[in-house]
């Protein structure tokens, strides 16, 4: 248990989160809606600093990231709790869960422990995923500086329902930032994670690329009947060209049922090459298919020449003809950063 990096003090003994948009007010003995922080006699502390769920070396691909060190290995590691209330979380076991009850147990992990990790497993970054790292702002903040002090890259896989105040806290150490837009109405984004307001995502992966200069890369998981129109998908993608520039991959991924989703179908396969087609046809250069194994989707193909840079099969790279970030063939300049 440590104490919050950003809150406010109320009366009444209660406290103000300020890590995420919710800004939940915590009454005494009370935990905010993320179940991972708590109110302990005026004071905000998180129950979650150093308790690991779930630890792996991954592909990058799997996050997925498809334009930073390219086939390198990443430390990737969750803990309990989330901001969002995502209705088909393939992740709900963790993400949903109540870090006073279930965090007894847990594998202790503390931040220098990351380094020693990620060399055992020839990791080249290191990766918070699997639930939401915005809710461990002060675990990932003491884990990436000690990354960026030891030469490994950083990554956050998250739904960016993070406030500036926190995104300044761990930006100057992050080098990714994988980041989910579930959608472009507010009725979408409720329906899917019970946000009523999606703005503050966008200004935070904003803010990550110009103020922190991270490299940016999108989700979106496309779900029938409640983000898959065409005009919400063609906007999504008009914003990305617009405000992160057409450079910026998106991934565009298949739903499959779960949770409160189960009644939903699977999405239809011409339905996810049809928002790809949409992205392209909107200015963005590098638009991905994701779920479906073994889709030409998976490829990085060049804008210019057409040829296929970087070849896939699932999360793993089986052809590669990039140097310095741009095209073998041609020379054109592909946003892939390979130097890691």
């Amino acid at each position: 248990m440590k104490e919050a990096l950003l809150y406010k003090q109320l009366e009444k003994s209660r406290v103000s989160c300020e890590v995420c948009p919710r800004n939940c007010v915590v009454a005494p003995g009370r935990l905010g809606l993320c179940k991972a922080r708590q109110n302990i006699d005026g004071k905000l502390y998180t129950l979650i600093y150093s308790l690991c769920s779930s630890i792996a070396a991954d592909p990058i691909e799997k996050k997925p990231v498809f334009h930073f060190c390219p086939g390198s290995i990443v430390l990737s590691l969750g803990t309990l709790g989330c901001n969002l209330r995502c209705k088909h979380c393939q992740n709900w076991q963790i993400a949903h869960a109540d870090a006073l009850k279930d965090g007894k147990g847990l594998e202790v992990v503390e931040p220098f422990k990351l380094i020693e990790l990620a060399k055992k497993t020839s990791s080249k970054g290191v990766a918070w995923t699997y639930n939401e790292p915005t809710i461990w702002l002060e675990y990932v903040v003491e884990g990436a500086k000690l990354c960026k002090e030891n030469e490994l890259y950083t990554v956050a896989v998250t739904n960016g329902y993070i406030t500036e105040k926190a995104l300044d806290l761990i930006g100057p150490y992050l080098d990714v930032f994988r980041v989910d837009i579930k959608g472009f109405t507010s009725e979408a984004y409720f329906k899917i994670a019970k946000v009523k307001d999606f703005t503050p995502i966008l200004i935070a992966t904003k803010r990550a690329k110009f103020k922190w200069n991270c490299h940016v890369e999108v989700v979106t998981n496309i779900i029938p009947t409640i983000n898959d129109d065409a005009e919400q998908l063609r906007q999504i993608a008009r914003w990305i060209v617009s405000e992160l520039g057409p450079e910026t991959p998106w991934h565009v991924t298949r739903f499959m049922p779960y949770l409160e989703f189960s009644h939903l179908p699977p999405t239809p396969l011409d339905k996810i090459v049809e928002a790809r087609e949409i992205g392209m046809t909107s200015g963005l250069k590098f638009v991905y298919i994701g779920n479906v194994p073994g889709n030409e989707g998976e490829n990085t193909i060049c804008p210019n020449c057409g040829q296929v840079a970087v070849r896939r099969q699932g999360f793993y790279v089986s052809s590669y003809k990039v140097k310095n970030g741009r095209c073998a063939n041609c020379g054109e300049d592909l946003n892939i950063k390979d130097i890691c």
